[in-house]
């Protein structure tokens, strides 16, 4: 039946040597979503939940008490175990306890909480660093897929690793955590460059763009993820505006709706291992096992998961190579062609900047989700370290508390785009929306400060189940936000240079998410507690909501569409990386003369 529908609708003609313009089939989409279902566990029980408490954990087994630097906290854990549950319910409302732990790190005192969100900072900025040295490269060959199996594998090994990481060499889960956490975020931009071009090759897009191209008289080729190309004054002439609108809408709502389907079927298999995770925790607590070792045991399995979900998308993902580039010295050896492609990278990376800088609907939405990234991302690790850290929960709640969330994640990927089709809300709105849901949590958290939920001992998160409610909140917000704001920058993405931007998409991420970690870790340094972080996280959460009302997705394609445009009358045709550069800056010259 797919046979038969697309071959009805032919072929679009490819825009360069090389490229792959079969039809996206039902295998290519099992491909994408197998990755989905590999990596979200690793995204969701690792980076989300036990990542974070096995970093804190094994520093603590090393650590001292703030309180008294003579004092192991694994010695202060013991006491706390014989407390009654009323003895600590009052230690904390009277705040006469300080619970936070001291290690030393190369010569620095810092809380193991802290130890944990430098961790993290310092993993997303390697992260954005490795993304700019192979982001433009993925554009070309197929280096796409290549990569992104290599980030996959060796990300999923790393995983495995933690099992023979002990108390006495924690720095090492230091190490181990910076390239997971870097081969997960990078794994991700490559499958998320992916999702224009399923798009563009999907049959329902193409049976759209039939339609629209019938209407309009036109025979140019169809670039990945938007409508065929003129010159952009063309292209305004000869479309009717409602034609042109109705063929974008469409695109957006597979986009959105492929997107959704990866992120609840990733957060489906993260429950399945959370819940096998505290089967594990709860019978090796039965025998007496250290907890860093049953945290380990669970990170083996989050990688061995990772590693071999990973195979069906080595399996059935097309390379769908782009443009062909080659080196700038053809003769020379494979290191210095290596070398010149990382080189090649950080200039295009630089010209990508230079390029989105003329897309005002792309940098408003950059600047939007650098903050509003920053925000979700500190917000779950601050979470977690709170209810590690004050409110004492154990390794099984926390799991619990992972549960939860992903639990309300997987609703909220497919009860958002059912929300925003019931009240007829764009998706930006859609965003603004889960902004406003996700505001509560840091507001709910400075609540207790107030004098009155002091005294009473709840409200405020000063009791355990209270982060199970915001829980909920988070993890339902989170469904929306994932699957609506990837989909919604495709939509603004010039064609060709999908892995460049979907990078500078995730550089954005990952760039504004080791700044949130680092001050908070600044801020439980110099207080000793958490609780005061959410004043920060208030505010950040806050900002980009205007910013995301006002961008405007349709003039985003249009101005996506005459910057491919400009690209290719410039001369970018892909074949070597002079042309590539000397495109770029031609078109920059020519955007300016368009505006």
């Amino acid at each position: 039946m797919e046979n038969s529908t697309t071959a009805d609708r032919g072929p679009r003609e490819p825009r360069y040597e090389g490229e792959d313009v079969s039809p996206t089939t039902d295998r290519e989409l099992k491909g994408f979503y197998a990755y989905s279902l590999a990596a979200e566990v690793f995204a969701v029980c690792g980076v989300g939940s036990f990542l974070p408490v096995t970093l804190e954990q094994l520093a603590r087994e090393r650590g001292t008490l703030w309180s008294d630097r003579t004092t192991s906290c694994m010695a202060k854990s013991a006491t706390d175990a014989g407390k009654t549950a009323v003895a600590r319910v009052l230690s904390r409302a009277s705040d006469s306890d300080n619970n936070q732990c001291i290690v030393n790190v190369i010569g620095l005192e810092i809380t193991t909480s802290s130890f944990a969100m430098y961790t993290f900072s310092l993993a997303v900025f390697v992260q954005a660093l490795t993304l700019v040295s192979f982001s433009s490269v993925a554009d070309h060959g197929t280096y796409r897929k290549k990569l992104l199996l290599t980030f996959a594998f060796t990300g999923a090994v790393c995983s495995m690793l933690f099992m023979v990481v002990v108390p006495s060499i924690f720095l090492v889960a230091s190490v181990l955590t910076i390239i997971s956490v870097t081969c997960l975020g990078c794994s991700f931009v490559l499958l998320n460059s992916y999702l224009p071009l399923l798009v563009a090759n999907h049959p329902e897009s193409r049976g759209n763009q039939r339609d629209l191209d019938n209407a309009a008289e036109l025979h140019i080729p169809q670039s990945p993820g938007l409508r065929r190309r003129e010159s952009s004054d063309q292209y305004l002439s000869h479309i009717p505006h409602a034609k042109a609108s109705k063929s974008d809408a469409a695109e957006l709502k597979l986009s959105t709706l492929i997107s959704s389907k990866g992120v609840g079927i990733g957060y489906l298999a993260a429950v399945g291992v959370q819940l096998l995770s505290i089967l594990i925790l709860f019978f090796l607590s039965k025998v007496s096992v250290s907890s860093t070792l049953a945290l380990r045991l669970v990170l083996l399995l989050v990688g061995l998961w990772w590693f071999a979900f990973s195979i069906p998308s080595m399996l059935y993902l097309r390379a769908r190579p782009g443009p062909p580039m080659k080196s700038m010295s053809p003769n020379g050896s494979r290191w210095r062609s290596f070398f010149t492609y990382v080189s090649f990278a950080w200039i295009s990376l630089w010209r990508t900047i230079k390029v989105a800088s003329k897309l005002r609907q792309v940098v408003i939405f950059l600047v939007a989700w650098f903050l509003l990234s920053d925000a979700t991302a500190t917000i779950s690790g601050t979470a977690i370290l709170f209810a590690r850290t004050e409110l004492k929960m154990g390794t099984v709640p926390i799991a619990l508390l992972s549960i939860t969330v992903t639990t309300m994640g997987i609703a909220g990927a497919f009860v958002w785009p059912i929300v925003a089709r019931r009240f007829h809300l764009k998706t930006n709105h859609t965003i603004v929306a889960c902004i406003a849901l996700m505001e509560i949590i840091p507001i709910y958290g400075l609540m207790g400060y107030i004098p009155l939920f002091k005294a009473w001992g709840v409200i405020g998160l000063q009791q355990p189940f209270e982060i199970y409610i915001l829980g909920v909140i988070y993890g339902f917000v989170m469904g929306g936000l994932s699957s609506h704001c990837r989909s919604f920058f495709g939509q603004l993405i010039p064609p060709g240079s999908e892995a460049a931007f979907y990078a500078l998409y995730a550089i954005t991420d990952k760039g504004s998410s080791a700044v949130g970690p680092a001050i908070v870790g600044a801020i439980v340094d110099a207080s000793g507690t958490i609780r005061p972080a959410f004043a920060f996280l208030a505010v950040m959460t806050a900002l980009p909501a205007p910013l995301i009302w006002i961008v405007n997705a349709e003039k985003g394609q249009i101005d996506a569409a005459r910057m491919a445009d400009l690209v290719q009358k410039a001369g970018n045709d892909g074949d070597s990386l002079e042309l590539h550069s000397v495109g770029y800056e031609e078109a920059e010259g020519l955007m300016r003369d368009h505006d």
